[in-house]
């Protein structure tokens, strides 16, 4: 497979946090039935894929890490299924913020609580949905999708530590 050796590292920690962050944040937006708050969870995760950062990256830089409540966790990995995760993720909650907005609250919180559960799939099995979909992208050469999973790690399983 083309891309099967990691390009880098990547902190595993700050994806888990990230996580960690998206869970809470849309549990509280399901809670008090706020849909701007679907939204603004939404913003920062498709900025965040833009520009090649988590969306919640400043919780673990800023507060998390400094203060050493997380350490990082880097293994060899590609960044790329990450950021396209969270892309995906932010988008279906552009949909299920218009879904909301435009009075179809059973298809809105469903795609809110897909991100739910996928992200806490991710954080607590160590299994990233996302990552799944761009290596099987990748696996049949769809244009863009360009890395295989490290070493012989199932597609979209952590990678283990070195």
């Amino acid at each position: 497979m083309r891309g099967a050796t990691p390009r880098g590292m990547v902190d595993h920690n700050a994806i888990r946090s990230n996580q960690a962050a998206i869970i809470v944040t849309l549990l509280v937006a399901f809670v008090a039935d706020s849909v701007a708050l679907v939204g603004l969870v939404a913003l920062p995760m498709l900025a965040g894929t833009a520009l090649r950062t988590q969306a919640f990256g400043w919780l673990y830089r800023r507060i998390l890490n400094p203060l050493r409540l997380v350490r990082p966790d880097s293994v060899p990995d590609h960044p790329a299924p990450h950021r396209f995760a969270q892309g995906l993720g932010g988008g279906f909650l552009v949909v299920a913020s218009l879904a909301l907005v435009l009075s179809a609250p059973i298809l809105g919180w469903a795609l809110a609580w897909l991100v739910i559960v996928l992200a806490a799939v991710n954080l607590f099995l160590g299994f990233c949905a996302g990552c799944f979909v761009y290596y099987w992208l990748a696996r049949w050469n769809v244009p863009g999708f360009t890395h295989s999973p490290p070493g012989d790690t199932f597609p979209g399983v952590r990678p283990p530590r070195t």
